[in-house]
């Protein structure tokens, strides 16, 4: 099934990446309740240090380490418990259970196929997080867009 998701157009190069990019992209995302806040980041690899990610079945693989981010259980997050995303107006991109194939890939408008990563979530008073959007940017040519939109989290009773 072909990805509906829109793309828009900014800034290229390593150096536009957070200001310019993915935090405006995410700032447009969801929207926090009354009592609840909303925390954006870049999003680094937490095994290898590295902010480039290949984006395919639902999930970020890290282009360093070749391990996937684990934006369904809360990787994304540092602290945060295991979850499990619902998706909120916008629908969650497709997950497979079997083996990746390059059509599989999410590639920008160019081509590209390495994206820096940024998140949005929302946290409630107790501190907890509420919601989640994922924000894609390639840094060759500046083309973002939301992977994520908004999806609701809800806890884990254990590992799955």
């Amino acid at each position: 099934m072909a990805d509906a998701r829109m793309w828009s157009i900014g800034p290229a190069g390593e150096a536009a990446t957070w200001d310019d990019g993915l935090v405006s992209l995410l700032g447009r995302a969801g929207g926090a309740e009354p009592g609840e806040r909303v925390v954006s980041a870049p999003v680094v690899c937490r095994h290898c240090d590295w902010n480039q990610f290949e984006v395919a079945a639902g999930e970020c693989y890290c282009e360093g380490c070749c391990l996937p981010l684990g934006i369904e259980d809360g990787d994304v997050v540092p602290g945060a418990p295991m979850w499990r995303l619902v998706p909120s107006d916008a629908p969650l991109p497709p997950v497979r259970a079997a083996s990746l194939t390059a059509a599989d890939m999410v590639r920008c408008p160019a081509g590209h196929d390495l994206f820096e990563v940024g998140v949005a979530y929302e946290l409630a008073g107790d501190g907890g997080v509420r919601r989640l959007s994922v924000g894609l940017r390639c840094p060759l040519d500046g083309a973002s867009r939301l992977y994520v939109d908004n999806a609701c989290v809800v806890p884990r009773a254990c590992c799955p």
